[in-house]
């Protein structure tokens, strides 16, 4: 039963006037029933309802007028109706298309009932089955544990009030990576979290990993259209894990037979279940990054965790001195990829990396970040500076002098110059700060201009 960072954003959601129904989007098992949960307790009255339960269901689709089903709502849960300040839970609600479109009713008739919707499958059944009110709800994404959820499960508080300071003061360092080298080693789902800080021991985990996985691949048979479809996407998912953090192509992912078509249709269902992501480049260096869905994507899977578990590396990230060392770098990537994610609840939130237009020309960086001076890039790599050709090449090309390093070490800033000359300024933040970009280059950008 963890605190979450996502309280504070159902707060500010809370305390609108103009509130709409909150749909809360997620993949499986990373805490969104709970989280409302603990967050409910601030409330007079909490009304849940689950619609994977038939009764539940029933009462969501028997056609009662509204204010009539209102009526039955607290009826059933045994609650005065404008007694007390209510929240109303109604999870599971890809269940049923009644349910979701009752939403745009609250918003209009019942705007001093506070109602949030969830659901495991969700994603995968917007704009196939179900179809939510347009204009008449907000969305929400949850995603698995961030570092400093990480940090709060654990009663790590010295390591959470130093990362509160601006800038993380050197002598904190090295607790702060050892910290965050076991975060990247089990990741951010919430059972692998509990079950780890309640043994101290990760041979406990291969249970709950597996069954994290099991239960995705149960799931297949709810969201594939046919039987070939489900076969494609239980490939992905016992594939995934070994991409994860690759540029992929969909024909034959996973020396498979499967055709770019077919492939493709399951990995938008898989995307849409928010069990992985696709990250396509760009091309651009100006505002707006516009991914070019034309090139090759690269995997980004939901949880860090889960590819350290499944492709084999816990035993390697364990003894590695630097993260940047595992996979190929691939693991230093990932995680950072994740932080990044899980920095912006907004469905509109993605990732992009840059790459260069000339055919000839191989450059690459990690990850671009949009901010109001321009396309910023960032490099995920250790090493010395010279050694960042792709990084040279990209700020050779844009018309601002602000460049991101995430790295193994200590933060520290550096004035230098591309391999043509051009100078500019490089932020070096370590791993852990990878949630706190934002705020880590507006602090930047102040200190050199």
């Amino acid at each position: 039963m963890f605190s979450r960072s996502i309280f504070s954003l159902f707060d500010k959601w809370a305390e609108k006037k103009d509130r709409k129904p909150l749909v809360l989007r997620g993949a499986r098992q990373v805490g969104k029933t709970t989280a409302v949960d603990l967050w409910a307790k601030q409330f007079d009255h909490y009304l849940y309802f689950n619609l994977d339960l038939s009764d539940d269901r029933k009462l969501f689709e028997s056609n009662l007028e509204f204010d009539k089903l209102i009526e039955s709502i607290f009826f059933q849960k045994n609650v005065v109706r404008d007694k007390g300040k209510t929240l109303l839970f109604i999870d599971e609600i890809q269940n049923s298309p009644g349910a979701v479109e009752l939403l745009r009713y609250f918003y209009e008739k019942s705007k001093n009932l506070y109602v949030i919707a969830a659901g495991s499958l969700l994603e995968s059944l917007i704009d196939r089955r179900i179809s939510f009110p347009v204009g008449r709800v907000e969305y929400m994404i949850m995603r698995p544990l961030s570092f400093m959820e990480y940090l709060k499960a654990a009663d790590e508080e010295r390591a959470l009030e130093e990362l509160s300071n601006i800038p993380v003061k050197d002598y904190a360092h090295n607790r702060l990576m050892e910290l965050f080298n076991r975060y990247t080693l089990i990741g951010g789902m919430p059972e692998v979290v509990r079950v780890y800080l309640e043994s101290g021991d990760l041979t406990y985990l291969k249970t709950v990993f597996d069954s994290l996985i099991v239960a995705y691949l149960d799931d297949v048979e709810k969201y594939a259209s046919n039987r070939n479809q489900a076969e494609v996407i239980r490939h992905i998912i016992m594939n995934a894990f070994y991409e994860a953090g690759n540029r992929i192509t969909f024909q034959g992912f996973g020396k498979s037979n499967y055709r770019s078509r077919e492939m493709g249709e399951a990995f938008t269902i898989l995307e849409k279940a928010m069990l992985l992501a696709l990250i396509y480049p760009t091309t651009a260096l100006q505002v707006p990054a516009i991914p070019d869905r034309r090139k090759s994507p690269r995997l980004q899977i939901l949880d860090t965790g889960l590819v350290t578990h499944f492709a084999g590396l816990q035993g390697e990230l364990i003894s590695a001195p630097d993260i940047d060392r595992v996979f190929r770098g691939r693991i230093a990537e990932h995680i950072v990829g994740q932080e990044i994610l899980g920095a912006d609840p907004s469905p509109l939130h993605g990732l992009h990396f840059w790459v260069r237009e000339k055919k000839q020309s191989t450059a690459e960086m990690d990850f671009v970040f949009s901010h109001s001076r321009g396309i910023i890039p960032i490099e995920v790599k250790s090493g010395s500076v010279g050694r960042l050709r792709s990084l040279h090449q990209f700020m050779d090309l844009v018309d601002h002098p602000f460049a991101i390093r995430l790295y193994g070490h200590q933060l520290k800033m550096d004035s230098i110059k591309t391999l043509s000359g051009k100078p500019f300024h490089l932020l070096n933040l370590p791993y852990y700060l990878a949630g706190k970009l934002d705020i880590y280059l507006d602090w930047f950008i102040q200190k050199v201009d």
